[in-house]
């Protein structure tokens, strides 16, 4: 749930402190295929669908697009609850993001067979 620190004046969430849970989000799901260690390296696609205020209870949903080599591509979904006597639920959000497994050095390495 957004506090008032990460809005404007007007209490619109800031795009950046979406992004940043929606990577945090993301890497979950590409921590665990990869068996350890990601970074992210690109965000193909992220589209603010609707606004964000504080005060909304914000879900996330990641899921496996794609697996390579030594990268993850990950789908997130961003939803929201507006707090209001009659729960509205929105998609807020939508983005895929591309993580590389690293070794202990931050080298990239392969990512082991299911």
């Amino acid at each position: 749930m957004p506090q008032p620190s990460d809005a404007n004046l007007h209490g619109d969430v800031f795009g950046g402190w979406i992004m940043s849970q929606v990577d945090i989000a993301g890497s979950i799901p590409a921590t665990r295929r990869a068996g350890g260690r990601v970074a992210t390296i690109a965000v193909n696609s992220f589209t603010f669908k609707q606004p964000v205020f504080v005060g909304d209870l914000l879900s996330f949903y990641a899921d496996i697009i794609k697996v390579g080599t030594t990268s993850i591509t990950i789908s997130v979904e961003v939803y929201a609850e507006r707090q209001r006597m009659e729960a509205e639920v929105v998609k807020v959000t939508e983005a895929i993001l591309t993580y590389v497994a690293t070794d202990d050095q931050r080298k990239r390495r392969a990512i082991p067979p299911v």
